[in-house]
């Protein structure tokens, strides 16, 4: 799996970061989606794809290998 994010749609809802705190965080001075790890391990996909489905901005891709 690869992540992508589109900052510039990130409306900064932060349900990526509730959802999968070990692939996106916020900034802190306008609380835009960062992208912690673009190659999650196993474990932390159905996040990453629960957060992508949950973005109010559809900032999140998901790239399936």
């Amino acid at each position: 799996m690869k992540v992508e994010v589109d900052v510039p749609k990130c409306v900064a809802s932060g349900q990526c970061v509730l959802i999968a705190p070990d692939v996106f965080d916020q900034r802190d001075e306008d609380g835009m989606v960062v992208l912690l790890d673009e190659t999650p391990a196993p474990e932390l996909h159905d996040g990453v794809r629960e957060s992508a489905m949950v973005c109010p901005a559809t900032a999140i891709r998901v790239l399936e290998s």
